[in-house]
């Protein structure tokens, strides 16, 4: 089985997700809960680094023709939920290290990115979505300031679905 291509880059999201919710619960003072079990499982993430499919079914398009199943590991499966967030804090996490004067490469890499992620998202559902969003207001990385602007204005019309 050839591993999924974005792998890596999700088990590190998931990590870096998880660790700012923590740390953030405790700056609340309320408890961090990493998922509810009642969730859809869009895929897993195994200890042995390969990723596989839930095998629930949902209602929700499933990534199985992106990612195998392989069975017999034990892993830390990720909701729809789960893989949102993460991905969210990876963007937002991108956007404030964004240059204020970005070089013509730095802007083509940004919608390049954000091109890729709406093809290649686990989540097809979510993928046709952020394509949708993207084809009526395209990405703007002139700088710092209007990167970061665009990207939480794209947050906000997703999260208003």
């Amino acid at each position: 089985m050839s591993e999924h291509p974005l792998q890596a880059l999700f088990q590190t999201v998931a990590k870096v997700s998880n660790s700012i919710q923590a740390q953030l619960s405790n700056l609340i003072g309320q408890p961090h809960h990493s998922s509810p079990t009642t969730q859809t499982r869009l895929f897993s993430v195994s200890s042995s680094s390969k990723v596989r499919s839930s095998e629930n079914v949902s209602t929700h398009p499933q990534p199985t023709d992106l990612i195998n199943k392989k069975k017999g590991n034990s892993a830390s499966p990720l909701t729809k939920e789960e893989l949102g967030r993460a991905t969210w804090t990876f963007l937002h996490t991108l956007a404030a290290q964004y240059p204020d004067k970005p070089t013509r490469q730095q802007k083509k890499d940004a919608k390049e990115l954000m091109s890729i992620l709406s093809r290649m998202y686990p989540c097809k559902e979510c993928a046709d979505h952020f394509q949708e969003i993207l084809r009526s207001n395209p990405v703007q990385a002139g700088s710092h300031a209007e990167f970061s602007q665009w990207l939480c204005h794209v947050h906000n019309t997703v999260n208003r679905r």
